[in-house]
């Protein structure tokens, strides 16, 4: 490194630098299996834990938990990235690792809130937090251990098994619950069976543990340490170091913020999507999914090799200026190949809802609030998936195509007895009405060609995200100075993942649901991008990768 040490860093051996690869990405996929297969098992979750609200709520409420994990991350960033300048890399992410699989594995035991009520989800958001402490150690440790064991002109290629590992977990978290489907019955897996992928998280955490302990201390830190050069207070020091703030900065929005909404949209907004208002087969969804995430881990490592000759600059400035012009055309695409008819039914036949007070409130069971007459068919149109527009009238009336439908009175209720029965009958209704003008809300089952255009949309979403991600390991250790580099570059990672990325799928469905939109939640990664790309031209350094130096 090229903080004005003298003394001969140790190299580690090819040997070594496989063993280090290897532990430290088999735990990563461990660890961001943990994290992803709650927002996998999102349905069944929501079932369990958030039973008494309508669908709308209880995908939101589900993605609430999943952004608390998240919330948590900078936090865990700031204890863990301590930890880890002060007493070592391998110790601190062996912790890491432990905690999150203890507090996975814990998801799988809680009761119902059919059986333990409000404790039920309490708990379940506890949890979700010690899982968010965790991951915001586990990245940065990683990521700075196999950094540190690699040399100069391979160091992107070396970690980029460790950005690849990270979509590896939600490729095991996908493989798992297809497989316990494939296994146990709808009934089984509603009832219980749910359970078993987040208790198979203690045997992950076992092979993990037996990986990591035959590991040796990052080369890096046993040289600060026999220097005597350990940070006094990393924390404190991230922000006093000089220029570290305007770093931390870039970090946070012209790296961090880019590629934590790209991945997050790429898969976790593209399963929502096509689970929910595409209406793709759930398992065809998955198998789709996991097969396109499967086979683009690959490009994680070529985008970090490549950053290895290029520099890291230029490989994540074109997938964030690719992506701000490639995002809708491709969700569109998608959306044609997954559901051609909801898209020609809507053109051909649009909907079009008047009234007074025409505004939804997806949060509406929860909070108490009373939706109006047209609130509520905006609530269940939303709920099916129909895109509609709005105009303001003194009468309620929904028409399609011009033509009128008629609102029976069954169907309103705000009174707090029979609100459910209401929103039942008017899904029902509804759905009938549209189905007689074309709307079909069967569960679809697209061809072999629509399936393989819907993968190659998604490869190309992972692409997108390979190129923002790729050599961000590398970029992100190379940035900052080695003595406080795990707290300098886990808090602007954590941060931005933990809210601008983590926050992501529970920010874009609530768009999605006010406006009727399937699209709408697009604009959120869209707009942070943007931000993001405008950040990194100014902030990150042009030219071949380099170890951090003090003129920076």
């Amino acid at each position: 490194m090229a903080d004005g040490n003298t003394t001969t860093i140790h190299e580690p051996s090819t040997k070594e630098i496989r063993l280090v690869i290897a532990a430290s990405s088999a735990g990563t996929v461990f660890e961001w299996y943990d994290f992803f297969i709650y927002g996998t098992l999102a349905a069944f979750v929501g079932q369990a834990f958030f039973p008494d609200v309508g669908p709308t709520l209880q995908l939101l409420l589900v993605w609430a938990g999943f952004a608390v994990g998240f919330g948590f991350r900078p936090l865990g960033a700031i204890l863990f990235g301590y930890w880890g300048d002060k007493f070592g890399r391998k110790y601190t992410f062996l912790v890491t690792v432990t905690l999150m699989g203890i507090a996975t594995a814990g998801v799988g035991l809680i009761p119902t809130a059919d059986t333990i009520g409000i404790w039920a989800p309490i708990i379940v958001l506890v949890l979700r937090i010690l899982q968010g402490l965790a991951l915001g150690g586990e990245y940065g440790g990683a990521a700075i251990y196999v950094a540190e064991h690699s040399p100069p002109n391979r160091r992107g290629y070396y970690t980029g098994y460790i950005q690849a590992s990270v979509v590896g977990g939600f490729v095991l978290s996908i493989a798992v619950v297809l497989s316990s489907q494939l296994i146990f019955s709808d009934e089984a897996m509603a009832s219980w069976a749910w359970r078993i992928p987040f208790l198979l998280s203690l045997v992950l955490l076992a092979i993990s543990l037996w990986m990591r302990l035959k590991l040796n201390e990052s080369p890096v830190f046993r040289q600060m340490k026999e220097e005597g050069e350990i940070s006094g207070n990393p924390f404190v020091e991230s922000f006093t170091y000089p220029r570290n703030k305007k770093r931390i900065f870039i970090a946070l929005f012209g790296v961090t913020g880019i590629l934590t909404t790209i991945w997050y949209t790429a898969f976790f907004s593209a399963l929502s999507f096509l689970k929910g208002p595409m209406r793709l087969d759930t398992t065809t969804t998955e198998i789709v999914i996991g097969i396109a995430a499967l086979l683009g881990m690959g490009f994680y490592v070529l985008v970090g090799a490549w950053s290895d000759k290029v520099g890291r600059k230029r490989p994540l400035v074109i997938g964030a200026g690719l992506t701000l012009l490639l995002l809708f055309p491709l969700f569109w695409a998608m959306g044609s190949l997954a559901n051609p008819g909801l898209q020609a039914s809507a053109k051909a036949a649009p909907v079009v809802v008047s009234g007074t007070s025409c505004t939804t409130d997806p949060f509406a069971d929860l909070t108490g609030t009373k939706l109006s007459t047209c609130g509520q068919l905006l609530e269940t149109l939303t709920a099916s998936g129909v895109p509609y527009s709005v105009e303001d009238a003194a009468e309620t009336s929904v028409t399609v195509g011009g033509e009128q439908i008629a609102i029976a009175p069954e169907w309103l209720s705000n009174d707090d007895a029979t609100r459910k029965e209401a929103a039942a009958a008017r899904k029902a209704g509804l759905e009938a009405a549209l189905t007689e003008r074309g709307f079909d809300f069967s569960v679809q089952h697209p061809g072999l060609l629509s399936l393989i255009g819907i993968g190659l949309v998604l490869m190309v979403l992972g692409g997108l995200s390979a190129l923002t991600y790729g050599g961000v390991a590398a970029q992100l250790t190379e940035m900052f100075p080695a003595q406080i580099r795990y707290s300098s570059m886990s808090i602007p990672y954590h941060i931005g993942a933990g809210y601008l990325g983590g926050f992501l799928p529970l920010i874009a469905s609530y768009i999605n649901a006010r406006t009727g939109d399937a699209y709408a939640g697009l604009w959120y990664t869209w707009v942070v991008v943007a931000f993001g790309l405008v950040v990194a031209w100014w902030g990150l350094k042009d030219g071949p990768p380099r170890d951090f130096e003090d003129d920076t």
